[in-house]
């Protein structure tokens, strides 16, 4: 099963930033959990929401052509704590993106205040010839469209973003398939 820890993007501007929201609620099952009487949002969970937030604004630079994971998190300080009713807008700037990966700097908010500043690595997954991928493209790539982000989506230069071709044929292929 994958979990999004984002409801919508706010912004995205290809090979650059992204906003992104997060609504958290009571009748979200983990909180009921952490903590028994004091529900509070877990920092995993938060950072989660800005890698998958920073990484879909790394995977669509290139077309979705490469495979993105999680690398590492040098860095990343929470201010307080986010409860049931708080709005959490994830905020990712791309450091860099390079052949092998990419770095993004991110802020959470909840309203005017800072919640947490994390930095996040990511790597390109290369395929091993003739070994089988671990990582299916349907896993990741369909949450671009449930998103919205070509609705919000712009080029650098302030065009819309388009959907890549590869995303298209891939949605054709799962359907034909009934996957």
């Amino acid at each position: 099963m994958r979990w999004i820890w984002i409801d919508r993007f706010l912004e995205f501007e290809s090979g650059k930033r992204a906003r992104a929201v997060k609504n958290v609620s009571l009748a979200e099952e983990h909180l009921h959990d952490h903590f028994p009487g004091f529900p509070v949002m877990p920092n995993s969970l938060i950072s989660e929401g800005i890698a998958q937030t920073g990484g879909l604004l790394v995977g669509e630079f290139h077309a979705f052509e490469k495979k993105v994971v999680l690398a590492k998190i040098p860095k990343a300080v929470f201010h307080f704590p986010v409860v049931p009713g708080d709005t959490l807008v994830y905020e990712t700037v791309v450091d860099y993106i390079k052949d092998d990966g990419a770095m993004v700097t991110a802020v959470a908010r909840v309203g005017d205040r800072v919640q947490a500043e994390l930095e996040v690595v990511f790597a390109h997954l290369a395929d091993e010839p003739g070994a089988k991928s671990l990582f299916e493209p349907k896993n990741f790539v369909f949450t671009m469209k449930l998103l919205g982000v070509f609705d919000v989506g712009r080029k650098p230069d302030g065009s819309r973003l388009t959907e890549p071709a590869g995303l298209l044929k891939l949605e054709q292929e799962l359907k034909f398939t009934g996957k």
